[in-house]
C-alpha cells in the first residue's frame, strides 16, 4: 500500500488524485488567483443556464416544452432580449462589485493547495455539509430580507422584479445581495474546512440548484422529483408569487419546522 492510500485509507480514489494533480500541475497560479472565486461563480452560472436558454427557445415552437413550464399556458418563456439584458446586468455587477470584494477576501485568507486529493467519502461529506450550512444561512438571511422592510427595499426587492423567474435570473439581484450570497457560499466552505476540490464541487452543485430553482420548469428529470427533501422550482415559484413562504433555497426542513412551507400543489390549487 503506497503513502497516498495509507493517508486516505479505504476511501482513497486514484481518479480524484489524478484529477487533483492535473489541476495543480502548472495551474497553481490560477488556482490561487484572487480573481478565481468570482470568475468561477460567474462562468459556472452562465454555462449552467445554457440548457434552459435552449429550452426557452424551443418553447416558442414546441408544445411539449411549454407543458413543462410551471405556468404553462399563462406565461410565455422569456425572450432572448430578457436573457441578454439580464446577462449584461450580471456581468456589470460582477465586474464592479463582486470581483473586487471577493479578490480582497481571497488575499486576506491566503489559501494553500494540499498535495493530496480528498477521498470520495470526504468529498461527499464536505459537499453535503456545505449545502446544509449554506441552506441554513440563506434561510435566516432570506427571512430577514422579507421581514425587515428597509432590507427588502434596498437589497432584496430587485430580485423579486421577476414574478416568474428564469434560469439566468437566479443571480439577478442588487450588487450587495449578489456579493452577500457569494460570501455566504465561500464562508460555508471555509467553516466546513473543505478541500479545494470539494469546495469547487460544492460551488458547482450550489450554482446548479439555484439555476434549477429559478428555471421556471417542472421538468420530469428535475432533482426535486428524485429527492423529496428538495423543494425545487415549483416551491421557489410559490415564493416569488406569494413572497411569505418557502424561504429556504433548496431543502424543505427549515420551512417545515417554522411553518413557512407551502406545497406547490396547494399553491397551484390556490391560484
Amino acid at each position: 500500500m503506497n503513502a497516498l492510500s495509507t493517508e486516505h485509507g479505504e476511501g482513497y480514489a486514484p481518479i480524484l488524485q489524478g484529477l487533483w494533480e492535473s489541476m495543480r500541475t502548472g495551474q497553481e497560479e490560477i488556482l490561487l488567483s484572487p480573481y478565481l472565486p468570482a470568475s468561477y461563480a460567474f462562468l459556472t452560472h452562465v454555462l449552467l443556464c445554457a440548457p434552459f436558454l435552449a429550452l426557452d427557445a424551443m418553447g416558442s415552437v414546441c408544445q411539449r416544452v411549454r407543458t413543462w413550464r410551471i405556468t404553462a399556458g399563462s406565461d410565455p418563456p422569456p425572450s432572448l432580449r430578457r436573457w441578454f439584458d439580464c446577462f449584461c446586468r450580471l456581468l456589470y455587477r460582477y465586474l464592479t462589485t463582486v470581483l473586487p470584494a471577493t479578490a480582497l477576501l481571497h488575499l486576506v485568507r491566503s489559501p494553500a493547495l494540499p498535495e493530496l486529493a480528498p477521498s470520495c467519502w470526504q468529498l461527499f461529506v464536505e459537499v453535503f455539509a456545505c449545502l446544509l450550512l449554506f441552506d441554513t444561512f440563506f434561510f435566516i438571511w432570506h427571512i430577514a430580507m422579507h421581514r425587515v422592510p428597509w432590507l427588502y427595499r434596498n437589497i432584496h426587492q430587485q430580485h423579486h422584479q421577476h414574478h416568474i423567474p428564469f434560469a439566468l435570473a437566479a443571480q439577478d439581484s442588487s450588487p450587495l445581495e449578489l456579493l452577500l450570497l457569494l460570501l455566504l457560499a465561500l464562508n460555508s466552505a471555509w467553516l466546513v474546512g473543505c478541500h479545494p476540490l470539494s469546495e469547487a464541487v460544492f460551488h458547482l452543485v450550489n450554482s446548479w440548484l439555484a439555476v434549477e430553482d429559478h428555471c421556471g420548469y417542472n421538468l420530469p428529470w428535475a432533482l426535486h422529483r428524485l429527492l423529496p427533501c428538495l423543494g425545487g422550482a415549483p416551491c421557489h415559484q410559490a415564493h416569488h408569487t406569494l413572497h411569505s413562504v418557502n424561504y429556504a433555497p433548496y431543502f424543505t426542513h427549515w420551512d417545515l419546522l417554522f411553518g413557512t412551507y407551502r406545497a406547490p400543489v396547494q399553491y397551484l390549487q390556490a391560484e
